[in-house]
């Protein structure tokens, strides 16, 4: 005769599965192939822009600047999608939802700010020229 203790079933809710919250399909791990090729991704969109404005390849520093940026953005989302796993499937798509509403209050934060600081600018009254050699 057995113990009744031994024999009963201990259920702690995971039906034998090892599942931590994850869902087949859901996640996407990493691979070594991945990681190298968003590593020399990343390294290839940071020695350009170094090249271009140490090697003062463009002449116009407004049209580098835009270069620039046009390459943080892009690194941006190679950082995103090699290093941070994001894509519209991840987290059934909220990563992507709330990087779209990131996106957006930015956005509307810089465009607000720009928007205020010009036309404080514009809007300033002039100093006459015989005030400004005042001390």
């Amino acid at each position: 005769m057995s113990h009744p203790v031994a024999n009963q079933h201990h259920d702690n809710g995971h039906d034998g599965h090892d599942d931590h919250g994850h869902h087949a399909g859901d996640d996407y791990h990493g691979t070594v192939k991945g990681y190298v090729v968003g590593f020399l991704l990343s390294v290839v969109l940071t020695a350009i822009p170094f090249w271009l404005v140490m090697g003062k390849v463009i002449p116009s520093s407004g049209t580098t600047a835009f270069v620039i940026l046009a390459f943080a953005v892009v690194q941006i989302v190679v950082h995103m999608v090699y290093f941070l796993h994001m894509n519209t499937k991840s987290e059934g798509g909220w990563n992507m939802l709330a990087l779209i509403f990131t996106l957006v209050l930015v956005v509307i934060m810089l465009a607000g700010s720009l928007w205020v600081m010009h036309h404080l600018n514009v809007n300033m009254m002039p100093m006459p020229h015989d005030m400004r050699a005042m001390p």
